[in-house]
C-alpha cells in the first residue's frame, strides 16, 4: 500500500469517525469469506456500516481526530480488525450477539465499543450493550412517566363524577319510596 493509498484510508476513517457517535470494534479473524459476507449483508440491512482497515491506519485516523478522546480503544487496536459504525448504540451489539447465535460461532469477537464517548472493552460488555436503550426510547419512557399522574388525576375525577351520580341516583331512588 502506497503512502497515497494510506492516506486515502485515514481520511476515510476520520470521516467515519466523526460522522458516527458510535463504532464497535471487532475480531472477525477465522471467519470464512461466505461468513464474512453474511455478516456484512446483515450488517447493510441494519444500516450498520463494517469496514476492514488496518491498525494502525485506524490509530493514526483516531489521534489525528482527538487522541485523548480515543485512547481507551488503542489497546484493542491488534489482530484482525472490523469497525462497525452506528447512529444506534446498540444496533452492532445485537448483529454480533445474533449472528454468533445463528452460526454456532463465538466470532465476532468485541474487543471494545464506542458509545457517545465512553469506552466499553472486552467482549464480556456486549451483553450488557445489547440492552442499552436508544435516546428516542428513553425520552419515550420519561413522557410515559410525566404522563402517569396526569391520567391518574384524570381518572380520579372520572371515578368521582361516577360515584357522585351513583350517590344521586340513590338518592332520587329513596326520595320516590
Amino acid at each position: 500500500m502506497t503512502k497515497d493509498q494510506k492516506n486515502e484510508v485515514i481520511e476515510l476513517l476520520k470521516d467515519k469517525f466523526s460522522q458516527y457517535q458510535n463504532f464497535y470494534v471487532t475480531n472477525t479473524e477465522s471467519l470464512s469469506v461466505e461468513q464474512v459476507g453474511k455478516l456484512r449483508r446483515i450488517c447493510f440491512d441494519k444500516k450498520v456500516e463494517m469496514k476492514v482497515a488496518k491498525n494502525t491506519l485506524i490509530k493514526k485516523a483516531l489521534e489525528n481526530l482527538d487522541a485523548a478522546r480515543f485512547s481507551g480503544v488503542f489497546d484493542s487496536l491488534n489482530g484482525v480488525t472490523a469497525l462497525m459504525f452506528s447512529d444506534s448504540p446498540k444496533d452492532p451489539a445485537i448483529i454480533i450477539s445474533s449472528f454468533r447465535k445463528d452460526s454456532n460461532l463465538e466470532k465476532p469477537v468485541l474487543k471494545a465499543a464506542f458509545i457517545d464517548g465512553e469506552v466499553f472493552e472486552g467482549d464480556k460488555q456486549l451483553k450488557s450493550l445489547t440492552t442499552l436503550k436508544s435516546k428516542h426510547d428513553l425520552i419515550g419512557e420519561i413522557i410515559g412517566l410525566l404522563q402517569s399522574p396526569a391520567k391518574n388525576v384524570i381518572s380520579g375525577l372520572n371515578a368521582g363524577r361516577k360515584l357522585a351520580g351513583l350517590i344521586h341516583a340513590l338518592e332520587m331512588r329513596a326520595a320516590q319510596a
